[in-house]
């Protein structure tokens, strides 16, 4: 390894005390930083090596990097290796690439088109931080020894009663908390996130400061693997019975017209239908089976309920069962996008749901529904990806 090329500055030096202080190890501790390549995560690898900690650095190859690499925006091969490559040598670390590029396809991708023919709409990236990076890399993490794994991801980790709780970050701008609530109580006792209490902008700064060469390096935008973000490409490759011709039916039963693919709709949807009735019209469901895209006016997607499946309880109390039969209040996110609004927890058709205080707009399957706490809004408790969702109309 190389001696780090990076000199102390004012910044990157309190930067380093909050990342000490994120991480709560002595210095010398074994810690695996995950590198995608991106400004955040070599700023995480950099402040931990500044602290005293002994960093191996671990970048995941997740698909052709022979076709990404022209690609901008993106994350996990081509140029982005090279980058965290690069920077983990000015660091003075030891690297590693993984080449996960099989398992990337068989639990991220395959997932995704197989969702969209369900008539679904997914959110890979969930899918991804569940499965390839927060299972399978901290099994790696832990057999080359580190007492944890320290990642760029902007949510908040503290230490509570009844053990560690994930919280969101403290630049709301910035916080990943809707995209991490699958990741497990068991998970979540060996991760660090040191950049979830600081801004952006100081980290951009700090990796100025520190002399790295991504610190204006653009962040990573759409699904990685999607190319000019047309998901519709990815799914005609892998799935391509979801382009079967169908009905466009209005929720009375009328059939208006004919689409191309239930693939290439999703709930909300407004544009591209090519059918009126007078008044605007919206996907408020996707009968996959039938091959039916059914359309209605805006108010048919006002939803008051919702089932959830594939739940994750990181809350206090045994399971989220538990928390139903209790009819615990909670704050509901139903897309990244949204502010959480209160509801409650219940059984619905015997399953985890949500009940809501007030009709939400377009909740899609497939989608995730991520639970804060009302008396503590900043805490995740869990979720699951919603599985129905209950009209109001």
């Amino acid at each position: 390894m190389n001696a780090p090329v990076f000199a102390p500055g004012k910044l990157s030096d309190g930067l380093v005390e909050a990342a000490r202080a994120a991480v709560g190890l002595p210095a010398g501790t074994r810690i695996v930083a995950a590198m995608s390549g991106g400004v955040d995560s070599t700023v995480t690898a950099a402040l931990l090596a500044r602290a005293g900690y002994e960093v191996v650095g671990v970048t995941l190859q997740l698909y052709d990097h022979g076709a990404a690499i022209q690609k901008k925006g993106a994350c996990c091969a081509g140029q982005d290796i090279h980058d965290a490559r690069t920077a983990a040598e000015g660091i003075g670390i030891a690297h590693y690439v993984l080449d996960y590029e099989s398992r990337f396809k068989d639990q991220v991708m395959e997932d995704f088109a197989d969702a969209y023919l369900r008539g679904e709409t997914p959110i890979p990236c969930i899918r991804c931080n569940q499965t390839v990076k927060f299972r399978d890399l901290l099994d790696v993490a832990r057999n080359l020894g580190a007492a944890a794994m320290a990642t760029g991801h902007y949510v908040r980790r503290e230490v509570g009663p009844e053990g560690p709780q994930l919280h969101r970050a403290a630049d709301p701008a910035r916080d990943q908390s809707y995209f991490l609530f699958a990741t497990t109580a068991e998970q979540l006792d060996y991760l660090r996130f040191p950049l979830g209490a600081l801004p952006k902008p100081a980290v951009r700064a700090a990796a100025a400061e520190l002399g790295l060469s991504v610190a204006d390096k653009p962040d990573s935008q759409d699904i990685c693997f999607v190319p000019e973000g047309r998901y519709t490409t990815v799914i005609d490759r892998l799935r391509p019975q979801g382009a079967v011709p169908g009905d466009i039916v209005h929720q009375d039963g009328r059939v208006l017209g004919r689409h191309e693919g239930v693939t290439r709709y999703t709930i909300g949807q407004r544009r591209g239908l090519n059918v009126a009735v007078g008044d605007p019209l919206f996907v408020v469901r996707i009968d996959a089976e039938k091959r039916q895209v059914v359309v209605g006016p805006r108010e048919a997607l006002l939803t008051h309920a919702l089932t959830l499946k594939e739940t994750n309880w990181l809350g206090d109390g045994a399971s989220i069962e538990a928390a139903c039969e209790a009819a615990r209040p909670v704050l509901a996110r139903v897309r990244s996008t949204r502010e959480p609004v209160a509801g409650r927890l219940g059984l619905v058709d015997g399953v985890p749901g949500v009940l809501l205080d007030a009709p939400e707009e377009g909740v899609a399957p497939g989608q995730a529904c991520v639970l804060y706490a009302p008396e503590d809004t900043g805490r995740v408790l869990g979720g699951g990806f919603i599985a129905g969702a209950i009209r109001s109309a």
